[in-house]
């Protein structure tokens, strides 16, 4: 597929909106209302419970998922949300008075709660100083501490839109038995991302971002050696081995990460998900980064051009994602402004954060550059 293929599946773009906030939730296209609709009105008329025809799409959009973390598909499991899959980590564990879970200041919150919860057994949880805007994996490795457990941490911060460097992070962890888990929720669909180069254990995200999927859809990825180490807080009907054995009550858990699918899955959301990762196998995974990372660099170049700092500007290229934030004064008016002129985008923590995907193009950005130039214009 072309960009310009891929634009035509999102009919905002031809209503003049520039849609700037896949760091918050993607836009529906074309083919997911499509299948949508036409999974409704099988439902509503003809096969209304078609639970085999779901399983080959389930199984079909593990395998495109494992095709793009590099992971086995039975090492996936699908989940409601982000927070839900690090709980499943954080409760999971067999922790120990004193054991220690290492975080950053800048975390979004549902990589923080879930670990602090901890603290009512025992585990201290500390937290790495940012520096304008940044924790680099030197900046956590040098916080490491005899008694550190467990370090979480974002591929992408949601904020700065700095992406840490995880293989460096993974190895360290490795080397000293340290679980890496990692919240993929701001990189996944727009960067390059391996489990097995970066040596994650964990892994936790939600779909409705970069991903094209919906709300409500997240998976996890761990190791069978971390799972092999995991007490499930909660199992459901479908954890065990011989589930359809309804009758037979044998606590024997699936040996696969399906373990922790207990329960009905959100089917809609796999439909959903499986129509949005062909679109971007079709397109090539190994190429929607190099047009994330173009974008993203034109647009802080822009906005250098016109007098605006962004955050993290000064880091190296390598660092870079989709995520681009600055803030001016009266930002409020001109997220606004904004959103006047059909750009969406968001206002967070009184910054604006623009999040451009690979589809979106340099005459977008110019208008969007424009856009800004209007409003300050107007407050001079």
């Amino acid at each position: 597929m072309s960009v310009e293929s891929v634009r035509q599946l999102f009919p905002f773009i031809k209503n003049g909106i520039i849609y700037f906030n896949h760091a918050s939730t993607a836009p529906v296209s074309v083919v997911v209302r499509e299948r949508i609709y036409d999974l409704l009105k099988e439902k509503s008329e003809t096969k209304i419970d078609d639970y085999f025809s779901f399983l080959k799409v389930y199984e079909e959009t593990k395998l495109l998922l494992s095709e793009l973390l590099n992971a086995k598909s039975d090492r996936i499991a699908f989940l409601d949300n982000t927070s839900n899959g690090l709980n499943i980590l954080a409760s999971g564990i067999d922790w120990k008075n004193g054991d220690r879970i290492l975080l950053n200041d800048i975390e979004f919150p549902a990589n923080v709660y879930p670990f602090l919860n901890l603290e009512r057994f025992g585990v201290k949880v500390d937290f790495v100083e940012s520096k304008n805007g940044i924790v680099s994996a030197e900046d956590i490795i040098a916080d490491v501490k005899p008694q550190t457990k467990l370090i979480s941490v974002s591929f992408v911060q949601f904020l700065s839109g700095y992406k840490i460097d995880l293989e460096k992070l993974g190895s360290f962890c490795r080397e000293n038995n340290i679980i890496l888990s990692v919240d993929g929720i701001q990189g996944i669909g727009a960067l390059d991302f391996d489990v097995k180069k970066f040596k994650i254990d964990f892994l936790s995200c939600g779909t409705q971002k970069w991903l094209f999927g919906a709300q409500g859809l997240a998976f996890i990825y761990l190791t069978e050696e971390l799972q092999k180490k995991l007490k499930p807080a909660y199992v459901g009907w479908l954890s065990v081995e011989d589930a359809w054995n309804i009758l037979n009550y044998k606590m024997e858990l699936k040996k696969s990460a399906n373990a922790f699918q207990g329960g009905t899955l959100n089917s809609i959301g796999i439909y959903i998900f499986n129509t949005s990762l062909r679109m971007l196998k079709d397109f090539g995974y190994n190429t929607i980064e190099e047009r994330v990372i173009s974008n993203t660099k034109y647009l802080r170049t822009r906005l250098n051009e016109i007098g605006i700092y962004c955050l993290i500007d000064e880091v190296e290229e390598k660092y870079f994602s989709g995520i681009t934030s600055f803030k001016i004064d009266n930002t409020e008016a001109l997220h606004k402004h904004l959103e006047d002129e059909k750009i969406v985008c968001s206002l967070r923590e009184g910054y604006i954060r623009l999040s451009p995907h690979f589809y979106n193009t340099f005459e977008d950005i110019d208008k969007v550059i424009s856009a800004i130039n209007k409003f300050r214009n107007k407050q001079e």
